[in-house]
């Protein structure tokens, strides 16, 4: 291994990705003030934004995901491949780094691939219980796989796997420390149980509709409301509530302070993404799953379903969701009893040192 270790660090698409990936580069980092970190993002893609605010160098791949149906796009897949695997090659040939992590995405399959060829140590991390297309891929290429759930030897082999949970925000692990300082910057009534609904910075429709369908019991619920629309949806929830008196519940676009929702929250609503049940997980929080229909193989039912077999959550399908969750979540938050076992069976789930047993990882596979 060099004096300084370098990193490329490849994945993105969403939140999912890209924020276990900062959180390792972080980490790293923290650890390592001289490394020297480069992230492999796809072009067009939310990391080419996210990775530099978060003060890392990015180099995007024009990769696109494979198309669900035959036609023109297909061909353009194929031309996208292989321009990204030579525009891969350069970056390994040019950065030489002592190890490459992909997180998922689009841009780690071909950055990963150029690094078996270049026989660079590699790991994966695959942060859901059902592994994604482009993972199960590399599988057979990489020296670790890093997992967040049980039971993955389904699709990866056994003996490169290695159970390290998904990296979080570092500010999550003060925990419920937070409840006073998290009920004053929401504007929250003390002593009333608080019911967050949040389904990521772009939003959900599902969960957004259910809470308008059903305001006014929530308006006569004497339980306060913490609202997270998502960027998509907030000038319409603006519209639909204009004029009406509900002081219990709050809206916002997005949640610029997650450790204090979390802080505060009896129960939380939300989709089951990995990042978010890590941190639920972290939290401790007693939770509602509605997992989106609208994810490549329904991973997040799978997700769900992983916390539902252990009594760590309660599922509702987005079916289902409009006409019986927000009945559900107020009966539930009603419960001390099972918010107290949800509580305790989500938080053993909880893996706080993900990031740093995955850098642990990284430093034996550069001084391998």
């Amino acid at each position: 291994m060099n004096d300084k270790l370098k990193i490329i660090i490849s994945g993105g698409g969403t939140g999912g990705h890209i924020f276990p990936a900062v959180s390792i580069a972080n980490e790293l980092r923290d650890r390592l003030p001289d490394s020297d970190i480069l992230f492999v993002g796809a072009e067009g893609r939310m990391e080419m934004e996210r990775v530099p605010a978060a003060g890392y160098k990015i180099i995007g791949l024009p990769i696109m995901g494979f198309p669900r149906k035959p036609g023109i796009k297909t061909v353009s897949f194929f031309l996208k491949l292989a321009a990204s695997l030579r525009r891969a090659r350069r970056v390994i040939k040019q950065f030489e780094p002592d190890v490459v992590v992909g997180v998922g995405g689009y841009a780690s399959g071909p950055l990963l691939r150029m690094a078996s060829n270049f026989k660079i140590p590699s790991l994966i991390q695959e942060q859901n219980s059902y592994a994604g297309i482009t993972n199960r891929w590399l599988a057979k290429k990489v020296d670790k796989i890093c997992v967040a759930y049980n039971n993955m030897e389904k699709y990866f082999p056994a003996r490169k796997i290695v159970y390290t949970g998904n990296p979080v925000r570092k500010e999550l692990l003060l925990g419920k420390s937070k409840t006073d300082e998290a009920r004053s910057f929401y504007h929250l009534e003390s002593g009333k149980k608080v019911l967050l609904v949040v389904g990521g910075s772009l939003g959900a429709r599902t969960l957004n509709d259910s809470v308008l369908k059903n305001i006014d019991r929530l308006k006569n619920s004497n339980i306060e409301i913490v609202w997270q629309t998502g960027k998509f949806y907030y000038e319409k929830v603006l519209q639909a509530t204009a004029g009406m008196s509900i002081p219990n519940i709050h809206i916002h676009q997005f949640l610029s302070r997650m450790d204090l929702a979390y802080a505060v929250a009896d129960l939380v609503v939300s989709r089951a993404g990995a990042g978010t049940i890590s941190e639920l997980c972290l939290m401790g929080c007693p939770t509602i799953l509605v997992p989106s229909p609208n994810v490549a193989e329904d991973h997040q039912t799978k997700n769900a379903q992983a916390l539902v077999s252990q009594n760590a959550a309660v599922m509702v399908s987005d079916t289902d969701a409009p006409s019986v969750l927000i009945e559900k979540a107020i009966s539930l938050i009603n419960n001390d009893d099972e918010l107290a076992k949800l509580s305790s069976s989500i938080r053993q789930l909880a893996k706080p040192n993900a990031a740093s047993d995955i850098v642990d990882l990284i430093l034996t596979l550069a001084n391998k």
